[in-house]
């Protein structure tokens, strides 16, 4: 697995992904599973189509009237939700799987909705990083007094804005999504971790730094500190290629 040492790094890989998909004359089919507010991708000098579905009927209605930028707009459970099956070019995901109960069968429905030679992109913590571990053992009111008061988000926590509770159901690791990748029918084109911490003020990066240093000491180096979260570009082999 490589590290991505900046944001704006890992934008570029998956743009550069996102628009090896695109044939001329046709619009490529994207869908944004779990849209929430903002979209964070430049796709100029593509065409696309971008569904986006989310269950935070807020977050959605911020994203349609503040952003504009979703051609089609769909609030509904990722789990449940009814999609055309084969639809989509692209299925891009960004840390949304950690917080859904089930998540097994939203890559199901990922399966389904994804074209043959399509591809799904993932981005998850790493449950087995210090950041995630803390993450899975501390309660969500913690999690919202950290983005407050560590992160400086004042509406964090509020209808529409992050963090959500996570449950880190078993598929939503390293292992979990190698072993879907292999019943379903996926070629893993690229695995990567972050190398970069997010913003903070500067005492609160040396501590968050510090913490992971001996989070990953004391867990006799089970825990990684060197990343906290996981990139997966994922291809749906077509008919013609062995699974």
């Amino acid at each position: 697995m490589d590290l991505i040492e900046s944001r704006e790094k890992e934008r570029e890989i998956i743009e550069d992904h996102i628009k090896s998909q695109s044939t001329k004359g046709k619009p490529l089919q994207i869908l944004e599973a779990g849209c929430g507010r903002r979209w964070q991708l430049r796709l100029d000098g593509i065409d696309y189509v971008l569904t986006g579905v989310d269950l935070d009927a807020t977050a959605l209605k911020m994203r349609k009237d503040d952003i504009g930028d979703l051609h089609e707009a769909v609030e509904g459970d990722l789990r449940s939700v009814q999609l055309p099956e084969h639809q989509y070019d692209v299925i891009y995901s960004s840390y949304v799987l950690e917080h859904i109960k089930g998540a097994e069968q939203v890559l199901n429905n990922f399966n389904r909705w994804v074209k043959p030679g399509g591809l799904v992109i993932i981005r998850i913590p790493d449950p087995h990083s210090v950041h995630g571990f803390i993450t899975r053992m501390t309660p969500h009111w913690f999690h919202v007094l950290y983005y407050r008061i560590f992160l400086g988000f004042p509406n964090a926590g509020k209808p529409g804005y992050e963090p959500y509770p996570v449950y880190y159901d078993p598929v939503v690791s390293r292992r979990g999504i190698k072993d879907f990748c292999k019943k379903h029918g996926f070629t893993v084109m690229a695995e990567y971790g972050d190398g970069y911490m997010r913003p903070g003020k500067g005492i609160a990066r040396l501590l968050i730094h510090s913490v992971k240093v001996v989070g990953s000491i004391l867990s006799l180096g089970a825990l990684s500190w060197r990343h906290s979260n996981l990139l997966y570009i994922l291809r749906k082999q077509s008919a013609a290629q062995p699974a």
